[in-house]
């Protein structure tokens, strides 16, 4: 989540200091909606990743461990969607305005449809409950009954 919320706070940095610059003048209605969808995205993720930490500090020694884990995955869950859409958004905006909207819309697609493979597909592949742990070795060479998590 650290990793992701400093990621989430510099591309919103970035796109707040779009409209001071010269040539944003030049952006189409349709790029400045784009624009400020992104925006709102942006801050809402970044408010979306402070949920966990005050649900935490509210439930602490509430003996709800289990509901509280259950809403924390929900919500990294949620905010890695949104910061999907936000990579892909930024993305299609950029090649929007420095290519044309079909080449803006083609790359956000895509950059889209990659990332959901990665963070969707992949993780579901790379890992099943019924793949057994390698054993790992003691240093005297021989295997562990016991392989440490």
């Amino acid at each position: 989540m650290r990793v992701l919320q400093t990621g989430v706070q510099i591309i919103g940095g970035f796109l707040q200091t779009l409209p001071f610059q010269q040539r944003f003048g030049t952006l189409t209605e349709a790029q400045k909606w784009w624009f400020l969808l992104l925006v709102v995205l942006a801050t809402m993720t970044t408010g979306l990743m402070l949920v966990p930490v005050s649900l935490h500090r509210r439930l602490f020694q509430h003996h709800v461990k289990d509901r509280l884990v259950a809403a924390g995955d929900m919500i990294v869950k949620t905010v890695v969607a949104c910061v999907s859409l936000l990579i892909a958004g930024c993305a299609g905006l950029i090649f929007s305005v420095a290519v044309d909207p079909e080449a803006g819309l083609a790359a956000g697609g895509s950059i889209l449809a990659a990332l959901a493979a990665l963070v969707l597909i992949y993780p579901l592949l790379s890992w099943s409950p019924r793949r057994k742990k390698p054993k790992r070795e003691h240093a005297s060479g021989k295997a562990s009954k016991n392989p440490e998590p």
